[in-house]
Parts: C-alpha cells; structure tokens; sequence
C-alpha cells in the first residue's frame, strides 16, 4: 500500500520545481536545489536509469519483451548524496506503476511502493496476478527517499517506457529432419567423421530459440534466422552406436516446448579409401594395397625391413633419400578439395633436411599438400604438414625413432590438424582447398626438389572422412608387450628362470633366498634376499631398450634394520651410469626417480623425488616410461609418487639390475636390504588402469 498517492506526490514535485525556477530568476539567489544542499534541506533521489530496469530478468528496451507469467519488476533506485550530512545514511525505494488498455477501451492501472532501503539498492515489486495475458503492459518507476522526496520518473528523457506481454501458450514441439541421419528405427548410417544437418521447426510462430543435445550432454542453443522459422545444425558422430537427440523449442517468452526426441544409428566410419602395409617380401617390386590401387615401386625401394614392434606390422620399407626411392600410384586416391586424412608409421634415418613422407600431385606439377618433417631455425627439427600455402608444424622428431604421423583437413570448417602418436600438436584454420588430380606419392614431393623421405615408412592410410581424435590414438597405439618376468622361487644354481625362458636373472655375492614360506613371501613359497651390502641380481644383458618406452616393476620389502642411506631397488645402464634407477631414502621416506640423457661421461643425470607411504608387509613399485609423451612416471601401490620429462632417452648396452645401481662417482653401490619378487618387464608404457592390475596382467 502506497505512503501517499501519486496526486500527492506530484503536488510536492511540482512546487519544488517552481520554487527552483523563481530562485534561478531571482538575480543573485541560488537554485533551489544548491540552497536546499547548503541550507542542509533535502535533494530529491536520483532518475532511474532504463538500463537498470528488467522484467522477470529481460531487460528493458524500445522493444516489448514477452514473460511467461506476470513478471517480477526490479529497478535499482539511489538517493542523492550531495545533501548528506556528515554520518548520515541515505535512502531509497522505488514507486512502480502498470498500466494498459482493457478490452473496452478502458486504462487500467496498477502501483506498488517500496520501504526505503540503504541505497543505492535493487527494488522488486511482484506484479499481481490478475494483470491480462496477451496485452501490452507498460510500466515505469520512479525513486522515492525516506522524507517523501522523489525522483523524475523512469520514462522521462533521456528514459523510455518500458513494455511487457504476458504469453500464457507454450510452442508446440519442434520437428526434426536430417537426409543423413534420419530416425528410421533400425538403419545404421554413415558414419563416424562424416558430418550431416538436423533441422528444427516447430509450427509456433513465436519460437526463437532451440535447446538440443546429444545423449543427455551438454546443452546447446541455436536460433532461427527469424521468430517462427526453421533453425540448422551441422554434427559430426564421434563413436558409432545409437545417439540420441534431444530438443525444445523456445518462444520469446522464455516458454519451452515438449521435448522432441530424434534417435540415430551411427555406424564405424568408413574404411581408407587407401591403405598400404608396406609389409611386401623383399625383392618386390610393388605395394599390395588393402584398399585403393596398387603403388609402383622406384629402385631406391627396400622392402623387408623390420617395422615398428609391437602394431602387427611384419616389415616395412626403408627409402634412401635418392632419385628413384619412392612410391606412387598411377592416379589420385583422395579428394584434396574435401576432407582427408593421411596417416603413417614413420622412422626418419636423419634430421637435417626437408623430407615427405607422403603427398598427391596437383594438375602444374606440384604437391597438393605434403606431410613430413623440415628441419627448424634452432637446429632442431619437426613434423610438418602443408596444404596449399599453410603449413603446420610441430612434435619433434629423433632419427631412429618410429613416430605415427597424421594429417587432416576438415572441409567443414577448413581446419588442418596435425598429429604425432596420437596427440594433436599443431591446428590451423582457413586453409584454402587444393585440387590434386594427379599421382599419390610416397617417400617424395613434386615441385619442392623432391624433399625425399630418407628411413623406413609402414602401414600408410588414406581416408576421405575425418578420423576421430580418438581414433588416431588407436592408431598410434602400441601396446605393452611381456619382456621378462621372474616370479623368483627357490633354485638350487643361484639361476632364476625367466616366464619366457630367455633371460635368467642371476644371483650374485649377498643375495640369496628366504627359506620356503608361503606365509612370508611376498608372493609364492619364497623370494629374493638382498643384504644390503654386496647382494644383487642381474640379467646377463639389455631386457628393454630403454630408448622407446617401457615399464618395469617388483615388488619390495625393505629390511626392519633397513640403513639410513638411499638404496637402488632397479637400474639398467651401461658401465658408467644408468639409464634409469629406482631407489627408496629410507632417512626421508622419498622415493627417488634417476634418468640420464646419454650414455657419455658427461650425460646429464636428472633425480626427481616424491613421498609415498609403504607398506612394512611390501609395496608394488611400477616404472613407466612413455616415449611418445616424453615423461617416465614412477608409481608406488598404484599411484603416481613421482612424474619427471625424459626427451633424451637412449639405447642402454647393460643389464637389468635388481637391487643396486651407480652412485654418483660412477661405482657400484646403493645396494638393497630387504625382499624382492615378482620382478617384471615390458616392451611399450603401462596404462595407469594397467599399473593398478600390475601383478594380474601376466
């Protein structure tokens, strides 16, 4: 209920603007309003702003705004501070008028009056229930302070009114087309990385927004070109199966439709358009494909050589960089224009110049687009990937590593993407189609003098889609392969076999075994003894080549009169220093990760530390080594204690040691007290699910 009524209030208003204007036409009197500050009177609040004005949160403007039911009205009001005395507090609310013209002609009004509040403050006024739907309301707000005092209304220049409709109807739900992947109940379409339109259109007329999702994620919001028309999306399937889409349609009111429910079979995406191994016999003269035509062989073309381990690959062909050392075919096998992918298992024999690993030629004599390496201004050098003018460079490389290289263009969006094993390392945009008519090649590149690939290339694909992140992890995956494993039980020789029977470990000088005790093994009836001082055991030469990933693991029991000092539970190295060392201080509690950076006297050592409790029954101790990632990982009891960059790694000639390693002036030492057992080794990284399964995988 109002203080006093709108009359009233206009009255005051309207005397003290005379007043002002008698004393600003009196000469040498003041205004009204600087005689009132100096006499300690009292300045009316301050004008509304229009910005600050919304209902039910729509913001006013010029425009009506459509509610779904009688809205909230909010203003932020303020009183003037200019007459303030000192420690005085001012304060405000808000007068708020509605009005509208009834259905006979006839204005109707409603008003509501806000408590004066510490200001400046946002006010509400909760509009009555029975204001009319689908009639135009205006309304307006003026500031009112704690002595009656008020402001010029809201609507007054340089304001406006504002005006609100309230739309009581819901829209109806939307339709949803799609030629590629419509809901017919039971067809599987194509497919993963291709992508397709859904069009929205409900019947309202009022509609403005769509709200849709997929499989109930995130959600997503499109507009049409005008209220009431149709509103396209394009999407892309990411993982075959059924996918469901869910969408609302939204009038302007903010009311939402039912929700209209689109269910699509997405099948696996298409097969290469390409696809060579590259596995041929040696003494062949051309490249069988899997897909696509075949590839002519040059001379400089050697195949039979060894590929990358652990992908299934049987062999690969080695390229010498000269004249007539590549591969092509006799036409095309992609569309340039479009979407492409390209993808290899690369091993570079060396990093000085530019190099192609695969291309296509274009109509004038050129390359379309080029993947590859080039060498970088510091001396290093990277993976590259061009298309017409834009190049894409990144990951490095080393000569003797095997490296799964991809490159895509995206035609929806004209993206290049370049990857290297598996992870995206440069991305770029607006890169311009390039028409490639001509031959596929692989090992060179028309028109850049050839850039041949010098080292060996396997398994080349080609598809006419875009392949899926998550795809060209599966690609560059190389799985953890078994190298060795002990599960270490009495011997009477000293000798304890390898699972594979190729690598016996070996006891030397204080170590021997527990007497046979399946209830204080640490696995089995018995395990290895190490006493602290002189005890180890060794394989009789390299288990893993510890310049490409690996992972190795035991488990350990440290003695209860265990030293103070660091001990070195696994190593493999050379003569000099290790490759890699695991060692436990058992004066901090630290577990300790040593790598080195090569197998010279000047090799930089890195130690990286970090703390884990341990069991007094045992602990299970997994190192990682991830060549594609750069980064060796040490976990303990299935967790990650310590994470260090290993970009350096290289080939160590040594054996795999069990209980000591180098100490830092190059002897043997760090000996081990306490029990080992379960010592195992694999070719390629755990995954961390894998580490948690450690002693089971096997």
């Amino acid at each position: 209920m109002n203080w006093y009524s709108g009359r009233r209030v206009r009255s005051v208003a309207a005397a003290t603007g005379l007043a002002a204007l008698l004393l600003a036409a009196a000469p040498g009197v003041a205004s009204a309003a600087g005689a009132a500050g100096a006499a300690g009177g009292n300045l009316p609040p301050l004008q509304p702003r229009t910005d600050d004005l919304t209902a039910s949160y729509r913001s006013c403007s010029e425009d009506v705004v459509y509610v779904g039911a009688a809205p909230e009205l909010r203003a932020v009001v303020a009183d003037s501070t200019e007459d303030n005395a000192e420690g005085e507090a001012n304060r405000a609310g808000a007068e708020f008028e509605a009005w509208w013209t009834d259905g006979d002609g006839v204005r109707q009004q409603r008003a509501f009056t806000t408590s004066p509040l510490h200001s400046p403050v946002t006010a509400l006024w909760r509009t009555p229930d029975d204001l009319p739907p689908d009639t135009v309301v205006s309304w307006h707000v003026r500031a009112v302070d704690d002595q009656g005092a008020v402001s010029a209304w809201s609507d007054e220049a340089p304001g406006h009114t504002c005006r609100f409709v309230i739309d009581t109807v819901g829209p109806q739900p939307a339709a949803v087309v799609s030629d590629r992947y419509p809901d017919d109940d039971s067809t599987w379409h194509d497919g993963v990385g291709v992508h397709g339109s859904f069009t929205f259109d409900s019947p309202s007329e009022d509609v403005v927004e769509y709200v849709y999702s997929f499989r109930s994620g995130r959600e997503n919001r499109v507009r049409p070109a005008e209220p009431g028309g149709p509103a396209t999306i394009r999407w892309m399937p990411e993982r075959s199966g059924v996918h469901t889409l869910q969408v609302r349609a939204l009038d302007r009111a903010g009311r939402s439709s039912a929700v209209t429910t689109h269910t699509v079979r997405v099948a696996e995406g298409r097969s290469p358009v390409a696809h060579w191994k590259l596995d041929d016999p040696a003494g062949s003269t051309t490249a069988g494909a899997e897909a696509g035509p075949v590839l002519r062989a040059g001379q400089g073309v050697v195949f039979g050589v060894p590929g990358p381990s652990r992908t299934g690959l049987t062999s690969a062909v080695a390229l010498d960089g000269r004249g007539d050392s590549h591969l092509a075919t006799d036409a095309p096998v992609t569309d340039t224009d479009g979407t492409f992918a390209v993808s290899a298992w690369v091993r570079p024999a060396a990093t000085g110049t530019p190099m192609t690993v695969a291309s296509q030629d274009t109509a004038d004599g050129g390359s379309a687009f080029t993947l590859g390496a080039l060498p970088a201004d510091d001396g290093t050098a990277v993976w590259s990937f061009r298309l017409g003018t834009t190049t894409l460079t990144g990951g490095s490389l080393t000569a003797g590593k095997w490296t799964r290289l991809t490159g895509m263009r995206d035609g929806e969006d004209n993206t290049l993407r370049l990857y290297v094993d598996g992870t995206a390392v440069a991305t770029g945009t607006g890169a311009a189609p390039v028409g490639a008519p001509g031959a596929f090649q692989v090992g060179r590149a028309r028109g850049e003098g050839g850039a041949r690939w010098r080292g060996e290339v396997a398994d080349v694909r080609v598809w006419d889609r875009v392949v899926t992140g998550e795809e060209i992890d599966r690609l560059a995956s190389r799985p953890a392969e078994l190298a060795a494993s002990w599960d270490i039980e009495r011997t009477d020789d000293g000798v304890v076999p390898d699972r594979t029977g190729t690598l016996p470990l070996t006891l030397h000088d204080g170590a021997s075994f527990t007497p046979d005790d399946p209830f204080d093994a640490l696995d089995g009836s018995s395990h290895l003894l190490l006493n602290g001082t002189d005890g180890y055991a060794a394989t009789g030469g390299p288990v893993v080549d510890t310049s490409e990933s690996y992972s190795v693991g035991l488990r350990v029991r440290f003695a209860d009169d265990t030293t103070d000092r660091p001990m070195t539970l696994l190593s493999q190295g050379n003569a000099d220093h290790d490759a890699f060392a695991v060692r436990h201080n058992p004066a901090t509690s630290e577990w300790q990760l040593v790598v080195t950076d090569g197998s010279g006297p000047d090799a930089g050592t890195t130690v990286t530390s970090g703390y884990a409790y341990h069991n007094s029954w045992g602990d299970e101790v997994v190192l990682v080594f991830d060549d594609a990632a750069g980064r060796v990982t040490l976990y303990v009891q299935g967790n990650a204690v310590v994470t260090a960059e290993h970009t350096a790694p290289w080939s160590s000639t040594g054996p795999l040691q069990i209980g000591r390693g180098h100490t830092s002036g190059g002897e043997w030492g760090d000996h081990l007290k306490g029990g080992v057992d379960t010592v195992r080794v694999f070719r390629g990284a755990l995954t961390e699910q894998q580490v948690v399964m450690y002693a089971y995988l096997f």
